[in-house]
């Protein structure tokens, strides 16, 4: 015999968090195929590549191209410390290599910039991941410090590497 167990009335509902307002980035899919005029990176199936962009495919600017152009990055990279000094083309060329990898995966991950700040190299990023990607990349090459700090208001990430 079942027994029927006495449920109180009260619901518990789970509620997803917001997400992030990042207006580089469509809360829908796009129309596609879509090919982006400056890179040439194509959209297709709700995504970015490299993939040749078919004949009817409209024209438009991708998030990555649209961010450089605005100059509003999604990632900053802090390079600092003493070891900066003497071993500066290294650790360039880790974030060269690091960033060359990711925007051949992904199209929307790429370096805006470097410039030379005070004591330090500051990196622009079109996206958080690959600031991160840099950051953990000069930790493991080069041991030192990596800080990370995520906003939590917006999409971005900074990161800061010292030795």
């Amino acid at each position: 015999m079942k027994t029927a167990r006495k449920t109180t009335g009260a619901r518990h509902e789970q509620r997803t968090p917001p997400k992030r307002a990042d207006s580089y980035r469509e809360d829908h899919k796009q129309g596609d195929p879509l090919a982006c005029r400056r890179c040439r990176a194509s959209y297709v199936r709700g995504r970015w590549s490299w993939a040749p962009a078919a004949a009817e495919a409209g024209r438009t600017l991708c998030p990555a191209c649209q961010r450089i152009e605005d100059n509003f990055p999604a990632g900053y990279v802090t390079i600092k410390g003493a070891f900066l000094a003497g071993h500066r083309d290294e650790i360039l060329n880790v974030v060269m290599a690091r960033a060359e990898r990711a925007r051949e995966e992904h199209p929307l991950q790429r370096i805006i910039g470097m410039q030379d700040v005070h004591r330090g190299v500051l990196v622009t990023t079109t996206d958080g991941h690959l600031a991160r990607g840099i950051g953990v990349a000069l930790r493991d090459a080069f041991n030192g410090e990596l800080d990370l700090t995520f906003s939590k208001d917006e999409n971005l990430v900074r990161a800061t590497w010292s030795r």
